[in-house]
């Protein structure tokens, strides 16, 4: 099968070979199944020097090592490594942004939905996207301005949102809940509501399984960049609130992202429906 590319956008950018970067979101998701597969109990699991931050920093080496090796000139920013400071930041043209381990809480419960998440990003928007999901044995893969993937054992289909139903889907994280998140749904249409962990809500709705995911409250980029690459090329989007404007990265000093809502159909008026209409 021929190795998939994502193109030089301008003069000086890294030309990145997107099977590559798979490769090493499989090779850290191997590593955090052997720490998962040893079994542990959810109090050993929260502390210091436990499975968790074991698998956590396992991921971490090898993905960081790997993006260093293959794409020398390209800074890597990992939640594991310190994050460099704003006034450094804001001069590049383009940064590795990546999650190790995605779903501490659903690592802890073993239900599988946790993720190893890779994006590069480009003057502020994510142009390539691997997520993948190790104990579900899913990858899910992306590239501004071409297709969305999704890899299953020995083969690969291409994955799009689909339109919106009448009683759209959404998905709701299973662990944060915030009022302001139920006023906000309580102004939409009717809706099944789904809980579900780590950045699997993305690239579910990427594959035309849901149709929205609103989020309040903390977050940081590294949770939703490679997911926001993966649903933007399945033609769905991710936008901030209350804009409703496409979200941006790497254009603060900390890593911390408004309000949004991640959505399949573009072409719903999102804002009316949110706003009581449709």
């Amino acid at each position: 099968m021929a190795r998939m590319i994502i193109a030089v956008m301008k003069p000086g950018e890294t030309e990145v070979d997107l099977d590559a970067v798979i490769a090493l979101a499989h090779a850290a998701g191997a590593a955090i199944m052997a720490v998962y597969g040893r079994g542990f109990s959810s109090s050993e699991a929260k502390d210091d020097g436990s499975p968790i931050t074991e698998a956590d920093l396992a991921a971490h080496h090898i993905i960081v090592d790997g993006l260093n090796a293959l794409t020398p000139g390209i800074p890597v920013i990992s939640e594991e490594s310190p994050v460099p400071p704003y006034a450094e930041r804001q001069h590049w043209p383009q940064h590795w942004l990546v999650d190790p381990l995605d779903g501490t809480r659903e690592f802890i419960k073993r239900n599988g939905e946790f993720t190893v998440n890779i994006a590069l990003i480009r003057h502020g928007k994510p142009v390539l996207g691997v997520v993948h999901a190790p104990a579900l044995g899913q990858t899910y893969a992306g590239t501004a301005g071409g297709e969305a993937l999704l890899l299953e054992a020995e083969w690969r289909q291409v994955i799009k949102v689909r339109k919106l139903p009448a009683r759209p889907r959404y998905f709701i994280s299973r662990h944060h809940r915030e009022d302001q998140l139920s006023a906000f749904l309580a102004r939409g249409a009717p809706h099944e509501g789904v809980a579900m962990g780590s950045s699997l809500k993305f690239c579910r709705i990427a594959a035309g399984e849901a149709d929205c995911y609103p989020r309040f409250g903390p977050i940081n980029e590294w949770d939703t960049a490679a997911g926001q690459c993966v649903l933007e090329a399945a033609g769905g989007a991710v936008l901030a609130l209350p804009s409703f404007t496409p979200m941006h990265y790497n254009a603060n000093e900390n890593l911390e992202l408004p309000d949004f809502f991640a959505v399949g159909d573009t072409s719903a008026n999102w804002q009316a429906i949110f706003s009581g209409g449709r």
